[in-house]
This record gives structure tokens, sequence and C-alpha cells, in this order.
């Protein structure tokens, strides 16, 4: 069994397994620690440590080096076996310091030598119950995306507004009127369509897109009525159109606001009767489909958009929250493209540090989702930068929106500075620690937390060049 944890002390990662065979030394660090606000369980030795771990322990392990039995060598070598991604603490004697840098290859958070000052342990201690969170809390989003079925593993999110969307599209999936969508550029307007399709009565018909701004004005009535051979210049042969191809499906007209107007009429006339005629031949056709619009401005206020087209589509209607509106679906969203994006290319996901996740709450994200896919992948497949860092040099082709204009809070502007300085001078030097040491006037130990801290790996900088 394992111990009983707090409420407060699970949800905050601020948990300690103390262990060393000296009483008096687990007694005194136990009182200052939880002094601090840890929660400490203290153990005498590391056998009955291990007995207590497990893979949601949401905390750290501080143990001695030299003790009977299991060292504390061991003991991390163990705990680990247990607990991948546990940070290990050790405490040791001045003649081992040695043996504790080799632990740290080995796989250590940190060592600190005995005797120790209090306050620099608390601070070590909570540097690692951060790092154990935050892998925790990417752990919880992996398995939150994998578990999600249905509409909520296609629509991602946990904010009121999508859970809003995906409970109008249920609702609306049953009733097969002709439905607006409204949403900025890049909020997800032809997935939510696609969604309305596929919980809808027309699923297993065609679900048929077409965007009406991308279409040259002369083309647009041969794409959505299609053609008879000969009916103009070009037309070689016959060409069923959108409207006829999605009968018995769903037909979504994406930018409906830019259609011109005397198509407008037609559109208008084919809707009314579910009749339609192909250019260059006076044979109707009888069509059924389900009409899904997109707009990204309210057709009420647009003047060159016909008033009674507008009530014939708005039958019902479903706006989308730009994502600078739903904070909270950003870790979420971000996380799973950086999966797909890992998987697509295989590499290794990478963990959101909480540096990045404020960099990305605190972004103001003009091109919404489908700029935050782009950002996901550029960090997915660089382990270089940090998110931060791309959102602030505008790297990803639709990151457009700068630094100064994102109000971030100090202390991201303070660390997407000092990350950027580290990760220049590591170019500068390709890789060079020594001579990143003497240029930043870092000790080797500042400098490896903080290069942890922000993702940077010596490995990536050797033989780059000077930027």
């Amino acid at each position: 069994m394992s111990p009983e944890l707090p409420a407060d002390a699970s949800a905050e990662c601020r948990c300690v397994m103390l262990v060393d065979d000296e009483a008096m030394v687990r007694e005194s660090t136990s009182q200052w620690l939880t002094m601090c606000g840890f929660h400490v369980e203290t153990f005498s030795d590391g056998e009955k440590a291990l007995a207590q771990l497990h893979e949601d322990w949401p905390g750290v392990l501080l143990s001695d080096v030299r003790m009977p039995g299991m060292d504390g060598m061991t003991l991390m070598r163990e705990a680990q076996k247990v607990v991948p991604a546990l940070p290990v603490i050790l405490l040791t004697a001045h003649g081992d310091v040695d043996m504790a840098i080799g632990a740290m290859h080995e796989g250590a958070y940190d060592f600190i030598e005995k005797p120790y000052v209090p306050e620099r342990l608390a601070e070590t201690i909570q540097r690692a119950c951060d790092k154990r969170r935050l892998t925790l809390e990417n752990r919880r989003l992996q398995q939150d995306l994998a578990s999600r079925s249905g509409l909520d593993a296609k629509l991602i999110g946990i904010s009121p507004a999508i859970q809003r969307v995906r409970e109008e599209i249920l609702m609306l999936g049953q009733l097969d009127t002709n439905v607006i969508i409204y949403g900025e550029t890049g909020t997800g307007k032809e997935l939510v369509a696609q969604c309305l399709h596929e919980f809808s009565t027309r699923a297993a018909q065609p679900f048929v897109p077409i965007n009406c701004g991308a279409i040259p004005e002369n083309l647009i009535e041969s794409e959505l009525f299609g053609h008879e051979a000969g009916a103009f210049t070009g037309a070689s042969k016959r060409r069923i159109g959108k409207f006829e191809y999605a009968s018995g499906g769903t037909l979504f007209l994406d930018e409906i606001e830019s259609m011109p107007q005397n198509l407008q009429i037609k559109l208008l006339r084919a809707l009314q009767e579910g009749v339609i005629e192909r250019l260059g031949s006076n044979q109707p056709i009888t069509v059924d489909l389900r009409v899904v619009a997109a707009a990204k401005v309210d057709l009420r206020e647009d003047e060159g958009f016909r008033e009674d087209l507008f009530y014939r589509l708005c039958v019902s209607e479903l706006h989308l929250a730009a994502l600078r509106d739903r904070a909270d679906d950003i870790p979420l969203l971000f996380a799973h493209y950086v999966s797909r994006a890992a998987t697509d290319h295989q590499r290794s996901p990478r963990p959101l540090s909480d540096h990045d996740i404020d960099a990305l709450q605190a972004y103001a994200w003009p091109g919404n989702v489908r700029e935050l896919k782009n950002v996901a992948v550029r960090f997915a497949l660089d382990h270089r930068v940090t998110a931060a860092e791309l959102l602030s040099r505008g790297a990803p082709p639709l990151v457009t929106a700068r630094i100064n204009q994102r109000h971030l809070p100090l202390a991201v502007q303070v660390a997407e500075f000092e990350a950027q300085a580290i990760r220049r001078a590591l170019q500068n030097h390709q890789g060079n620690i020594k001579a990143v040491m003497e240029e930043l006037d870092l000790p080797r130990r500042t400098l490896n937390q903080k290069m942890q801290r922000y993702g940077l790996a010596r490995e990536s900088f050797i033989g780059s060049e000077q930027r």
C-alpha cells in the first residue's frame, strides 16, 4: 500500500521520500522540509522506500549515498526501474563527489554535499518536484488524448466553449437542417462541418467541401452545378458538379461570403427547389443534400450577401471561439499535434515545460489552431528550441505576431531571453561548454541546470555554424 497523501500535496507534486540510515538526520531533515511545505515520508533503508514507490508517485526521492545494505546508487537504479522519470537527489559526503558525478551521468537529478545548506536543499527539491509534476502532467495529457473516442477525439479540448460546440454538433447532427458556422481563420470550421456530417443521418454518404473564395468567379458555377461537353471553351467532356456529387450527403461551402451575387441567386433556387441544371443543359436534376456554410463575418451585416439566401442557409448557427479565448485547450491541443508529428517522423514526443505552457497560453494565436499545429510540428522536430523561442522569433511561416504584441508576463520574457542567450552561446561555440561558461560567466552546474530547463542539449550544437 502506498502512503496516504494529502490532496494538495499530490496535486502540487510536493512529496519527498527521504532515505537515510541515521535517525537524527532523518528527523532533522524531515522537520526542515515539512516547514518548507513538503510532504515527507522517511525510510531507514532503500528496500522499504522501494516498496512504497509506484508509477504515479507525485514527488522525488532524496537518499543518502552510503548506507548499509542497499546504498543510494543501487536504490536510484532500482527506483528508476519502477519509475523511469523519477528525480533522484543524492546526499553525499565530501569524499563521494566523484561517485556522485558518475551518478548524474546515470540519471540522478542532482547531488548535495554534506553538511548541506538547508535553503539550497529545499530549492533543489522544489526544482525536482517541478520536473516531476511536468512529467506527470504530460503523461496525463497523453493518456487523456489516447482515451478519447468519438467526437471527443476529433474536437480536442476541455474548455466550456469546445464542450458547447460538441453538444451542439450532436444535437444538430440529427436535425438535418442547413447550418452556418462562424469563426476566424484557422478555428477549424471545416473540421466542425465534417463532424456535423459524421454524426448525422447522412454519414454514409459523401461529404463534399468547396472553398468559394479559392475558385475563379468564371468557374465556380461549373464547380457547383457541373457542365456538359462543349458548354464553354475547354469543356471537352461532361463533368458532375459538387451539388450533384454531394446528393444524399453534405455540401460544405467555405468562405461563402465571397460568393458572387449572380451565383447566390442560382444557389438560392437550387436550395429552394432541390433541382439543378448543368451548364449547357436544360435537363433538371433532383438533388437531396444538406448544406453547411462557413463564414468569417456575420452574413447579416454583409451588404453583398442576399438576405433571402441567408435565411435559407441559416436554419441553425454554430459559433467557434478563437483559440486565445479557450486557453485551457492550448496545452492539450499542442501535446496532441506534437505527439502526432513525433509519430509521423519516428521521434520521441517532447514534454512541455512550465515555460513552454506559459508562452503558449500567453500568445495571441492570430492563426488559431492552424497556426498552433504549425508551431507544434516545429517543436516536435527541433529539440534545440523551446516553444517560446519559436513564437518569439517567428520561425514557422504562419507565426506573424511579434513578441512585443503578446503582453507576456515579465518572468516569461526573462526566461525567453535567458534561453535564447544560452542557445546563441552554444551555437557560437559549437557546443563547447567551457567556452559557453566563460562567455556567460556561469558555473558549470548552473549552466547544466539551465540547459536542462530549456531543453538544450550540447550534442545538438556540436559542429553547428555560428549564426
